[in-house]
């Protein structure tokens, strides 16, 4: 299984690096606007989804520019239920790492959202490797699921004793797993294929910065691991050209992340 996990990242090297060169040789001397462009985009988008995920910070911008009425109405709206309040969150996050860049990729750069990590040939061909991180992380889960800092954070919708799972939990679930498949899409495939032509393998490392900078205020462990999360499922995207398998594995930690959080917060 070791020469397997090193076969991947060493022939993911070597094509990358290749294609890479290749690239740079054909273009050499021209200003690429389109990597300029997606690292403007990512402190752009990053520091809209910090802002304004602040319920008090957007109805205060939405004053600012006159829109009392909508500050108003979306005001009740937060304070209504807590759905509301993560469904905003999740929304501000599937709108910025996702729907944006896809137009970006359609209509800016006039290119298929495939070459993005969206395709689903050859998404699965590493699946045992899906099975070895559930199998590392899963015990780990389970350990941290017993701490304070855990508990008091996960899972983002508060299920409160003797409430019934459908229909608010079972949305956001829903909504929790698009904001999952956005994050894939903007780090792993908005992020790292629009680097890859002028960095090659080296983007992995690029976009893993931002990447975990996204989990500062998390729990320690969780931060620390998403350098090593960035890493591997970055260069799992190189290699297929997916991220569905990234996805599939971020959503799975998870979910066992919330219904670990759940079952200690209930037992207690």
């Amino acid at each position: 299984m070791l020469q397997y996990i090193r076969g991947i990242f060493v022939n993911t090297f070597l094509q990358a690096e290749a294609e890479s060169f290749s690239h740079s040789q054909a273009n050499e001397g021209i200003i690429n606007g389109r990597i300029i462009f997606i690292c403007i985009y990512i402190g752009f988008g990053l520091t809209l989804i910090h802002y304004f995920m602040d319920v008090s910070f957007t109805v205060d911008f939405l004053k600012s520019i006159h829109a009392t009425g909508f500050a108003s109405r979306f005001e009740s709206l937060m304070a209504a239920s807590q759905l509301w309040r993560l469904g905003w969150w999740a929304i501000l996050i599937i709108k910025i790492y996702a729907v944006i860049p896809m137009l970006i990729i359609r209509f800016g750069f006039k290119q298929n959202l495939s070459d993005y990590g969206l395709r689903f040939k050859g998404a699965f061909k590493d699946i045992r490797l899906y099975f070895v991180m559930l199998c590392v992380m899963i015990p780990l889960v389970l350990y941290f699921a017993t701490t304070k800092s855990f508990q008091s954070r996960y899972p983002f919708y508060d299920l409160k004793p003797g409430e019934k799972p459908f229909p608010d939990f079972m949305i956001w679930e829903l909504l929790y797993f698009l904001q999952f498949f956005a994050l894939e899409f903007f780090f792993r495939g908005f992020v790292l294929h629009g680097l890859k032509n002028r960095f090659g393998f080296y983007s992995v490392f690029i976009m893993t910065i931002p990447y975990c900078m996204i989990h500062f205020g998390k729990p320690l462990p969780e931060t620390l691991a998403a350098i090593i999360a960035g890493i591997v499922l970055g260069v799992l995207s190189l290699k297929s050209r997916s991220i569905w398998l990234g996805v599939l594995i971020h959503y799975s930690v998870a979910i066992t992340m919330d219904l670990c959080a759940l079952y200690w917060k209930f037992k207690g």
